[in-house]
């Protein structure tokens, strides 16, 4: 028989003073047996920096043709496309045409992830950012994820402070460009 999801909570405190974002956020986050913690932690960061009206993760690895984390308007109309861990250019390049804005965040190498976008077609380019933590920021975070998870996140200048299950870690919140064909 397959094993199916785990289901982790989340409460969550966000206070995001760079673009005046304060909300308490209840959240039930499912992760597929095939999918790491890392990435689902990458995952949930995405969400919270993201986090506006309409925001949703999608319905998981059976939605092939949705992002990890989208943003739709009232009208339905999707207006960001958040990838997370390494996409590839065709994804990107589909994503960004159907939303006005799309972005990467990763817990890989983001050196790595965009060259392997290096060269190839993917549709304005020039206006997807890829975002990355300070290496082992991801892997802290993983160390003390629960089932059950208090959560407070302060972003600040490009900064994030986490404090999660009583543990306090602390990144940056790196920007790199695509790289253009």
């Amino acid at each position: 028989m397959a094993t199916g999801a785990t289901i982790h909570t989340f409460a969550i405190q966000l206070a995001d003073m760079d673009r005046g974002v304060y909300e308490d956020v209840s959240l039930r986050v499912a992760r597929h047996p095939s999918e790491t913690d890392a990435f689902m932690m990458t995952r949930l960061l995405a969400y919270c920096l993201e986090f506006e009206d309409g925001i949703a993760f999608s319905d998981g690895i059976a939605a092939t043709d949705e992002p990890a984390v989208h943003v739709r308007d009232l009208t339905g109309r999707l207006t960001a496309w958040i990838e997370v861990g390494a996409p590839d250019a065709a994804r990107l390049h589909y994503g960004s045409m159907q939303a006005e804005r799309t972005v990467v965040y990763t817990h890989r190498d983001p050196a790595k992830v965009a060259a392997a976008w290096a060269g190839k077609r993917i549709h304005r380019a020039d206006e997807i950012t890829l975002f990355s933590f300070d290496p082992g920021f991801v892997d802290a975070a993983v160390a003390v994820l629960e089932r059950r998870n208090s959560m407070a996140l302060s972003i600040t200048e490009h900064r994030v402070y986490l404090e999660l299950n009583g543990t306090t870690l602390e990144s940056a919140v790196h920007e790199h460009d695509v790289p253009l064909p």
